[in-house]
């Protein structure tokens, strides 16, 4: 039966009546809080590419999790920024670097109120950038680099992180890293997988975010290829298979496609990561008066939990808390 155009007129006539029959609502339980924390700075540095979000000191970033946490935001995701970098990455399995202290400060103000999600990776602590060891033809050594994963996971666990989110995408990696947990008593601990990560061009803000140089910003021999939605859908399926408990899709906007096909293919809980350069576009236009800031933002979001993700990770995640 065709569905009378004069009776949608008659239920858009209002903004209650478009509120009550809406189909997707967003709301502040959907949002994870990106943040970074760097060592050796003595105040929150701004990040010229990323609009109203700060590289934290230890201090900074306590009174950020308050705020987080009074605007009923359930989750943060914690980025390390270490004061030395090396080949492989050692800071980031240091039981006293910058992450780990950061997880441990952040557990003793929310407790259990709120989730402390650690992203799970070398390449903000590595002096070259890439997400791996690198070997001496520049290629990425994956099985050296799982040795290290699940050191870090051991490390992050230990620091009391809830959820461990490795981005790296080694092959494998999921398996490690579950083996790792669970060999040393974490067995409760999650993992929220990078599943279908892309090699986007959409990451540049991150990057300075995180000190990585852009020159080193080829990783399309580990990362996904833009244009393959079933290569998405394997990786996705193997990652499962080897013990995710949930999986993400990076970037978020331009790949709902991929989040509405994760979601038919399976149950478990999905995170879409709405990204950097996503995120500074909207900021760019809208501080040129172009666009309507958060009316974008709030739709773009929308549009990311209307395909199928149950959470967003988001640097909108305050502005749009507050305004929901």
């Amino acid at each position: 039966m065709t569905f009378p155009l004069h009776r949608l007129r008659r239920l858009r006539k209002n903004g209650a009546i478009r509120r009550l029959i809406s189909e997707t609502t967003l709301n502040v339980d959907d949002f994870v809080a990106p943040l970074f924390v760097r060592e050796a700075i003595t105040e929150a540095q701004p990040i010229t590419s990323l609009p109203g979000v700060f590289q934290h000191t230890r201090e900074s970033l306590k009174r950020e999790i308050d705020e987080i946490m009074n605007l009923g935001i359930p989750g943060i995701i914690l980025f390390g920024i270490p004061e030395k970098k090396d080949a492989t990455g050692s800071e980031a399995w240091n039981p006293d670097g910058i992450v780990q202290q950061a997880i441990a400060d952040c557990k003793s103000i929310a407790g259990d109120d709120l989730v402390i999600m650690s992203d799970l990776c070398v390449d903000e602590y590595t002096d070259h950038g890439h997400c791996g060891v690198v070997n001496d033809d520049g290629s990425i050594d994956n099985d050296l680099t799982l040795d290290l994963y699940k050191k870090i996971a051991v490390a992050q666990a230990h620091a009391g992180a809830d959820v461990i989110a490795p981005s790296g995408m080694m092959d494998g990696q999921v398996a490690a890293i579950r083996n790792a947990l669970d060999e040393t008593g974490y067995l409760d601990i999650p993992i929220l997988a990078y599943s279908a990560k892309y090699a986007s061009g959409l990451y540049g803000p991150f990057r300075e975010a995180v000190n990585v140089s852009l020159e080193n910003s080829d990783r399309k021999s580990y990362q996904q290829d833009w244009r393959n939605k079933r290569e998405a859908m394997n990786e996705i399926k193997a990652d499962l298979d080897e013990g995710a408990d949930m999986i993400m899709v990076k970037p978020a906007v331009t790949y709902l496609d991929i989040i509405a096909q994760a979601r038919e293919i399976t149950d478990v809980p999905i995170g879409a990561y709405h990204v950097s350069g996503e995120y500074s576009m909207i900021k760019a236009a809208g501080g040129k008066g172009w666009i309507d800031e958060k009316q974008v933002a709030i739709e773009q979001l929308t549009a990311v939990k209307r395909s199928g993700a149950n959470f967003i990770l988001t640097y909108f995640a305050k502005e749009i808390a507050e305004c929901l």
